[in-house]
């Protein structure tokens, strides 16, 4: 029963079928449900021909107003609405990773057919996800501000204003930063959602290592609690990641660049 609930299991990287050429893992596997499952509810939420938002079509349009009001434009201003779609799409991809990642699909489906499954895992858990997710915010950003002021003046602004003869050290230390955000911004991701699932693995087997009613009945309460927890900071993280890619494509695109 231990070796079941082992803390590692659900975040371990697991082959699950062959694409032609391409290994498809459970965490590949996840991130391409989650694609489709956008692309199909995302457009008929929004697209309802109803006057009066309800449901799932409210729900996506008072988390996207949010996220436009209160996040975007009062750091990017005026040009909210040039960057807010891929705002969006950040921040309901990271999100709907997240959430799916609390629905233990390997184990439903193993006690459906009686095999072993691995079609299941935290996505955002992997981080060679969460680089690649902080790869294309790094990308957008410079796409961004290329795009806004021009190649040249782009990069000869990269500095903050300082005395000339500061630049050679201050240039190179601005280089640096911009590589780091996007490698702060996977480790951010990725830790907080290992954390979080192994802390939930490891309190479920204390239940087995004690194996005493008292033990069982607060590692279930316990874990309940913690479940919560994590649905919050499944919001949270997608928050955090979306409003620091605001950050940075404000940074980027500021007339004062």
């Amino acid at each position: 029963m231990l070796a079941e609930l082992n803390p590692l299991e659900p975040v371990t990287v697991v082959p699950v079928f062959h694409l032609g050429p391409l290994v498809i893992s459970n965490h590949a596997f996840m991130v391409l449900a989650v694609t489709a499952l956008l692309l199909l509810c995302i457009p008929i939420a929004t697209h309802s021909p109803r006057l009066v938002p309800r449901g799932l079509q409210n729900l996506v349009e008072s988390v996207c107003v949010f996220l436009r009001e209160e996040m975007a434009r009062p750091i990017i201003g005026h040009h909210t609405d040039r960057y807010i779609g891929f705002l969006w799409t950040i921040f309901f991809f990271v999100l709907t990773l997240n959430l799916v990642a609390m629905v233990p699909t390997e184990k439903i489906i193993s006690l459906v057919t009686g095999h072993k499954s691995h079609l299941g895992g935290p996505a955002t858990a992997n981080i060679f996800i969460t680089g690649a997710l902080g790869v294309i915010s790094f990308v957008m950003t410079h796409v961004y501000g290329i795009r806004q002021h021009g190649v040249l003046r782009y990069l000869a602004h990269l500095a903050p204003p300082c005395p000339k003869w500061l630049l050679p050290l201050i240039y190179p230390l601005e280089l640096v930063t911009l590589f780091v955000r996007p490698v702060t911004l996977a480790i951010r991701l990725f830790a907080n959602i290992v954390a979080g699932h192994m802390v939930m693995v490891t309190i479920l087997g204390l239940i087995f290592v004690f194996q005493h009613a008292g033990v069982a009945v607060i590692s279930i309460l316990a874990s309940v609690a913690l479940s919560f927890l994590e649905l919050l900071v499944a919001f949270i993280q997608a928050y955090i990641f979306a409003f620091l890619c605001t950050l940075y494509i404000g940074l980027a695109t500021s007339s004062e660049h």
